[in-house]
């Protein structure tokens, strides 16, 4: 019974805070990865061919528009994902009301 007594509605204002953090930490760690698969790439297609790999490419032309479109991305889905979590949550916690006033 005391488990019922906790639930608290959720409140909308956590909705952009948690899409901002999750687009946020999701992207940066697409950009860590296809940076490094870049560096990588860059560097073998540099050693077969006998030239100096150019890291400049890796930046401009690679690993930033692949972590723009992955932060887009996360976005529009983070958004859809925390607007029905917060519409859950809250009929839930209605349900939850409704039960322990009727219990009470």
């Amino acid at each position: 019974m005391s488990a019922l007594a906790t639930t608290r509605r959720p409140h909308w204002y956590a909705i952009p805070v948690r899409v901002f953090l999750i687009t946020l930490i999701l992207t940066l760690l697409s950009f860590a990865v296809c940076l490094f698969v870049a560096i990588v790439g860059t560097v073998i297609v540099g050693g077969l061919r006998g030239v100096t790999p150019d890291m400049r490419v890796v930046y401009r032309h690679i690993a930033l528009p692949i972590a723009a479109g992955v932060a887009c991305l996360v976005l529009v889905v983070s958004t859809i994902g925390e607007i029905r979590h917060y519409r859950q949550s809250r009929a839930l916690a209605g349900i939850a009301r409704a039960t322990s006033e009727r219990a009470a």
